[in-house]
C-alpha cells in the first residue's frame, strides 16, 4: 500500500482576518475527522446589558471575528467561498441581521447565500463557479450588531479579492486519471492512484485550501496507526503538497507509490498520488479556491465544511443553512 497522507482534524481558523493560513500536524487522511472543524463552542454566560444597547457605544462584551477568507489582495480560484468565523456562538435569531451586514459586492453580477456551519462559521458561495476575473470585495460592518447572546459588534471588517483563471482537475479513481483544463480547454491528462478499499478517498469537489512545498505527513496523526511496526505507519515529508480537506486529503508525490497509474494501482491511505515531476508541475497550476473534483470513489462526498467544498451541498441545501436567503452581490 502506498505511504500517504494527510492532515489530522483541526479547527478551520484559516485567517487572520488579515492573513490567511491552516494550523495542524499532516498525514494522509483515512482516520481523523469527518469536518474541517468548528465543532461549536458552548456560548459563555450572558454579561450584563442595557435593554437598548447604542450602536454607537454598545452594551456587553464585543463580538469579534477570528478569521476572513481570502485574504485581502489574493487571487483565488472559482469554487472559492468566503468563510467567516466568529470568535464566539452567533445565535440563530441573530443570523439575519448578522448575514445582512456582511455585504459581498463583485465586479459581475453573482447570486449567492450565506450558509451557516454550527454557529461559529458562516460561508458565502455563487449558486455556481465565479466568472474568472471576476472582483469581489467583503464589507463586514458589524459596529452594533448583535450576536444575539449578549455581545455587540465595535468595528467592520474589508477584504477584497480577485477571481483568477478557471483552473479545474477532475479525478478518475477507476480510471487512474487527472484531467486538467483551465479557462475550459484541456491542458493535460496526469496518472494517478488514490485511496485504497481500507482508505478510500473522497468523492466529490473539494477547493483547494492551500498549498505547501513540503509537509510533514505521519500516520499518527490521523488516527491510522502509531505503532511503527505496522505496514500502515509512516513518518515522511513529502514534496508538492495540494491540500484538499481538513480531515487529511492532499495531491501529492509519495515515495511510496513513485509511478502511479493504472498499471501499479497502489493504494493509498485516502490522497491522491501524482509522479514527482506531474506533481511539481500540478503544484505549479492551482491555487487556493480551485475545484478539484474527485469521482468513482466508494465513500462518500467530503462534507461542505471539510474544508473548503461548498459545492458538495445542492443549492436548495445551501440555502436551507442561510438565515436571509439567496441575494445578487452589489456592484463593485
Amino acid at each position: 500500500m502506498g505511504q500517504v497522507v494527510g492532515r489530522r482534524k483541526g479547527g478551520i481558523g484559516i485567517a487572520l482576518v488579515t492573513g490567511a493560513m491552516l494550523v495542524g500536524a499532516s498525514a494522509c487522511g483515512g482516520g481523523g475527522g469527518d469536518k474541517a472543524g468548528g465543532d461549536d463552542a458552548k456560548a459563555p454566560g450572558k454579561p450584563s446589558a442595557s435593554a437598548s444597547p447604542s450602536p454607537t457605544k454598545p452594551a456587553g462584551p464585543p463580538m469579534l471575528l477570528d478569521t476572513i477568507t481570502p485574504q485581502t489582495g489574493t487571487t483565488a480560484g472559482v469554487a472559492m467561498p468566503i468563510s467567516v468565523v466568529f470568535t464566539n456562538p452567533v445565535e440563530a435569531k441573530a443570523r439575519a441581521t448578522v448575514e445582512k451586514h456582511m455585504k459581498v459586492s463583485a465586479s459581475h453580477p453573482v447570486a449567492g447565500a450565506w450558509h451557516w456551519f454550527g454557529d461559529k462559521r458562516a460561508d458565502w458561495r455563487p449558486k455556481t463557479y465565479w466568472p474568472a476575473g471576476t472582483s469581489v470585495k467583503i464589507d463586514a460592518d458589524l459596529k452594533g450588531v448583535s450576536n444575539g447572546n449578549g455581545r455587540y459588534g465595535v468595528r467592520s471588517y474589508t477584504h477584497t479579492f480577485k477571481i483568477g483563471d478557471d483552473v479545474r482537475a477532475d479525478v478518475s479513481v477507476t480510471g487512474h486519471t487527472m484531467k486538467v483544463s483551465r479557462n475550459g480547454k484541456p491542458v493535460r491528462t496526469l496518472s494517478i492512484n488514490a485511496g485504497s478499499a481500507q482508505y478510500p478517498t473522497w468523492n466529490g469537489t473539494m477547493a483547494v485550501i492551500d498549498k505547501q512545498e513540503k509537509v510533514h505527513m505521519t500516520s499518527c496523526s490521523v488516527g491510522i496507526s502509531c505503532n511503527k511496526g505496522s505496514s500502515n505507519y509512516y513518518d515522511l515529508t513529502l514534496p508538492w503538497d495540494v491540500h484538499l480537506t481538513q480531515s487529511g486529503t492532499y495531491v501529492h508525490y509519495s515515495t511510496g507509490d513513485p509511478n502511479p497509474g493504472s498499471g501499479s494501482a497502489r493504494g493509498s491511505h485516502g490522497c491522491v498520488h501524482l509522479s514527482l515531476s506531474d506533481a511539481k508541475w500540478f503544484y505549479g497550476q492551482v491555487k487556493q479556491g480551485d475545484p478539484i473534483t474527485i469521482t468513482g470513489s466508494p465513500r462518500a462526498k467530503a462534507s461542505a465544511d471539510n474544508g473548503y467544498a461548498a459545492f458538495n451541498l445542492g443549492w436548495g441545501q445551501w440555502l436551507a443553512g442561510s438565515a436571509s436567503g439567496q441575494r445578487t452581490t452589489a456592484p463593485l
